[in-house]
This record gives C-alpha cells, structure tokens and sequence, in this order.
C-alpha cells in the first residue's frame, strides 16, 4: 500500500510539471509570433496533449519503483517554428526558458502548500505534504535538467541565443547529437558526475530561493 499510496500522490506533480513545462514553450511561442503549437491543440493544461508513455509514465514510475532520490522525465516536445518568431534568434531565448521558469513557479506554489501543509499548520496532512515535496523535488530536478546548456535542451537553446551568430549556427548544429550526447553523460554520470555537477548548485539555489520566500 505504501508504493500504491507513493506512486498516486506523485503522479498529479509529475503530470502537471510536464504538461505545464511543455505548455508555457507553446504559449509563450504563441506570444511571439509562431502558432504551430495552438492550431495542433499544444497550448493546453489537458495532460493527455502532453503525455509520452515512457517519459511521463514509465520513466517517473520505474524510478520511484527503485527508490530513486533523483525523479525525472518528459513529455512530447511542443513543435515551434523559431523561423516563425518575430526575431527568431532573440525571442527563441524566451520560448526557451519558458519550460523552465515554469518549473520554478509551481515549485514555489508546491513549497507554499507544503508549508500549509505541515504538522500544526493551517491545513495539516501528512499526505499533501508529502504529494507537495514529490512536486518541489520533481520540478526543480526538471528546471535543473533543461537547463544543462546542450541542444535540444533549454539550456542549449538559451546558449545558442546569446551567442554570436556565427558561433551560434556552429553550436546549433549539436542538435541532431545532442540527446546522444545526453544520454552519455546520464550513464556516465555516476563515475564523472558532469550532470550532477550542473544539476546540483541550480537545484540548491532554487531551493534556497524558495525556502527563503515560504520560511521553510
């Protein structure tokens, strides 16, 4: 009953980190001047738009499964035109970090009902809080990781933004490589340790951040 009770109060801030994170890329691309995603249906909070089998569901399930501390995942990447933007290598900076500024939202908004949450507070229950942490970790864990400044990732994307264009258009071209690239770093990892070296100070920073607005 414990993993039953861990797995169903996990899913709703797994979910909604995903659908929310690809989302805001589709609405604030929409803002800009590309509108792929709105007339696919992409710019939406219905989570079945969102959903990847693997990255949604059997990805976050099979790490709680092992007891994993880390929990990530994905969902089927908004489709945005960059040449459609009004000034495409400037506003794909902001369609970009949309995802992640996202995360840091409704991390704040988890930290918040977690606090609400605690023991001798307004609304005390062990469960949401604990559903409530599951949504602070996961979506700092996500921010975290789509930040890691290679392509396809966020963080690649604001990268190739800021850069000259010259150097820009070379960087860019890491694309088609760039989740190989990922995934060598995600299995090296626990030798070399290059992704926690990325992920952990943006996670405590975030964290530190949040704890300091909400008084955890």
């Amino acid at each position: 009953m414990n993993l039953i009770e861990t797995i169903a109060l996990y899913a709703v801030p797994v979910v909604l980190a995903i659908t929310l994170h690809e989302a805001a890329h589709g609405y604030v691309a929409r803002m800009f001047g590309d509108q792929t995603a709105w007339m696919l249906g992409r710019v939406t909070l219905n989570p079945l738009k969102h959903v990847d089998p693997i990255g949604t569901v059997a990805l976050p399930g099979l790490l709680l499964l092992m007891g994993s501390p880390i929990l990530f995942g994905w969902a089927k990447p908004v489709p945005v035109n960059f040449r459609n933007l009004r000034n495409p290598k400037r506003d794909m900076l902001w369609v970009a970090a949309a995802g992640p500024a996202a995360n840091l939202a409704m991390a704040l908004a988890w930290a918040v009902l977690m606090r609400l949450a605690a023991p001798g507070d307004l609304i005390e229950s062990a469960s949401i809080e604990k559903m409530a942490f599951g949504g602070l970790q996961f979506n700092l864990m996500l921010m975290a990781f789509n930040l890691i400044p290679i392509p396809p990732l966020d963080g690649g994307r604001v990268v190739a933004s800021l850069l000259p264009d010259r150097a820009a258009y070379s960087y860019a071209r890491l694309e088609p490589y760039g989740l190989f690239i990922i995934m060598g770093l995600l299995l090296l990892d626990p030798y070399v340790g290059i992704v926690s070296a990325f992920m952990r100070p943006v996670v405590q920073g975030a964290v530190g951040l949040i704890a300091a607005m909400v008084g955890l």
